[in-house]
């Protein structure tokens, strides 16, 4: 287990972390301490578990927010790709349907070229 110390509100802790993890530590203790900061800045010296809790909530209600965000896109993202199948779908049944179609005239025009050329020509007088 690793260790490192990281610094909030002017304070050392020391804390343990998987190895490898020491600067991810550093970065997230970091922008917990903007937070503290900027609580500090807006209600001054009220207590220092007091800002610390609302620096969490803080934290919290921004978690939350991006949380209902994600699953809103996943909702987009699942009803995009349902309409992209279903798109597929009627894509696929209206070349079935132009096939068909091409086929039977196809049938029909057989049909009439035969109709002609098995018509004796009338015989011309001259």
């Amino acid at each position: 287990m690793a260790q490192v110390t990281v610094t909030i509100d002017g304070k050392a802790y020391r804390m343990a972390c998987e190895e490898g993890q020491e600067p991810h530590l550093e970065t997230l203790a970091g922008r917990f301490d903007q937070y503290v900061g900027h609580l500090k800045s807006q209600f001054g010296e009220i207590g220092d578990l007091r800002i610390t809790v609302m620096a969490g909530i803080m934290i919290m209600d921004e978690l939350s927010e991006l949380t209902r965000k994600v699953e809103s896109l996943q909702g987009e993202i699942a009803s995009l790709r349902s309409s992209g199948e279903g798109a597929a779908e009627a894509k696929a049944h209206n070349e079935a349907l132009m096939v068909s179609a091409v086929e039977e005239l196809t049938v029909r025009l057989r049909d009439i070229t035969a109709k002609l050329s098995a018509r004796q020509p009338e015989p011309t007088e001259g």
